[in-house]
């Protein structure tokens, strides 16, 4: 037998989907206050400063990707090149503003 949610989970999984899409807002804003200080960076720099600034607790580039993926879609942000990473050293996509 299918159970109806109670209002106390419809209500926890409605906050956790609104908390979810403010910090993607937030997190594409720090993104590119970044790019709008430094200039092109790659993923994982931006990562590194997020964190440098206390955006974020780790240097992990899956806190910038994501958004950077989000802004590329919207045409706020743009791929310009590519480099070899300084962390990785694998071949990377540089990003910059598109304005």
């Amino acid at each position: 037998m299918d159970r109806k949610p109670t209002m106390t989970e419809t209500t926890l999984e409605t906050r956790h989907e609104s908390n979810e899409k403010l910090n993607r807002n937030l997190r594409c804003q720090q993104v590119l206050e970044i790019l709008e200080e430094s200039g092109p960076l790659t993923a994982k720099e931006i990562a590194v400063r997020m964190c440098e600034k206390g955006f974020t607790n780790s240097t992990e580039r899956n806190n910038a990707a994501p958004r950077l993926s989000e802004l590329e879609f919207d045409g706020i942000v743009k791929v310009i090149g590519k480099k070899t990473c300084a962390y990785t050293g694998k071949t990377v996509a540089i990003y910059n503003l598109a304005v």
